[in-house]
């Protein structure tokens, strides 16, 4: 099944958290917390302002992003789990070796 979302709306997938906490130890998947960051999937064709012109989302399918704790909406697509959530909520694009990073 394909997806398309509409409007602001973007499909982000979450980027899985570590396994390790940083001194080593293992971290059970009970303690864990749900990763605020994710990679997008998938934009719609943006907004419209009140004119009813189209204005283009800045984000694209591939940026790793940083959102809010209880943002979006979670979806199960083919078995696959996603967030689908306006542009808005994102908090914004990881660039650079920390976008690397936590894509490893």
């Amino acid at each position: 099944m394909k997806f398309r979302p509409l409007h602001d709306r973007v499909v982000v997938k979450r980027i899985d958290a570590e396994e390790k906490s940083a001194g080593g130890i293992i971290i059970p998947d009970t303690a864990k917390e749900k990763p605020q960051t994710g990679e997008i999937v998938s934009v719609g064709p943006g907004g419209r302002d009140e004119s009813g012109k189209l204005i283009p989302l800045d984000v694209r399918a591939g940026d790793k992003v940083l959102f809010g704790k209880w943002s979006g909406t979670e979806v199960k697509i083919d078995g696959t789990e996603y967030l689908i959530m306006k542009e808005s909520d994102i908090m914004g694009v990881l660039t650079g070796e920390v976008a690397r990073k936590k894509a490893a």
